[in-house]
C-alpha cells in the first residue's frame, strides 16, 4: 500500500469512528431527555402519551392520601388552573408538603400521572422556573377570566 492510500484509509477509519461515537452520544441523549409540562398543558393534550416527562406545580391542600399498603401515595398537583392526580409508590422527600412546590417525573396513564420520582423544593423561595412560569400563566388566565366575567355581569346589570 502506498503512503497516500494508508493516509486515506486512516482518514476514512477516523471518520467512521467519529460517526459511530456521535450516533451513540445522540442516541443516549435522546433516551434520557425529559421534558417539563404544567398540569394545564397535560390536560390540553400537549404531553407525550408514550414517554416519560415531568410535571410541576403545587401540591393541592388536603389532597395527600396513603393507600392501605402504606407505600403508595396519591396527591394532586395544581397550577391553580388545572389539577393532575398523581400516584407514587415509594417514600416521599422530607420537604414534601401540601401547598408547596413539587416536580414529579413519570408517565401519564388513564388520566393519572404515575410518578417514578418525586422532587420537593429545597427552600421557601425556590420553585423550578418552568413551574413558576406555568403558575404565573395560570394566574394570568384566571385573572382574564374573572375580568371577562365581571364585565359581562356589569353589562347585564346595565341592561
Amino acid at each position: 500500500m502506498t503512503p497516500r492510500r494508508k493516509r486515506a484509509a486512516w482518514i476514512i477509519g477516523a471518520l467512521i469512528a467519529l460517526s459511530l461515537v456521535t450516533f451513540f452520544v445522540v442516541n443516549a441523549f435522546r433516551q434520557n431527555l425529559v421534558f417539563f409540562y404544567s398540569p394545564t398543558q397535560i390536560i390540553a393534550g400537549e404531553a407525550p402519551q408514550n414517554s416519560a416527562f415531568r410535571v410541576g406545580g403545587m401540591v393541592a391542600e388536603n389532597s395527600l392520601s396513603r393507600a392501605a399498603d402504606g407505600v403508595t401515595m396519591q396527591f394532586i398537583i395544581t397550577d391553580t388552573a388545572q389539577n393532575i392526580p398523581v400516584q407514587y409508590r415509594g417514600i416521599l422527600p422530607d420537604l414534601f408538603k401540601e401547598g408547596k412546590g413539587v416536580v414529579a417525573q413519570g408517565r401519564w396513564e388513564n388520566g393519572t400521572f404515575i410518578a417514578s420520582e418525586v422532587l420537593a423544593k429545597h427552600d421557601e423561595n425556590y420553585m423550578p422556573p418552568e413551574a413558576q412560569e406555568a403558575v404565573n400563566q395560570a394566574h394570568q388566565a384566571a385573572a382574564k377570566n374573572r375580568a371577562a366575567s365581571q364585565a359581562s355581569q356589569h353589562n347585564k346589570e346595565q341592561q
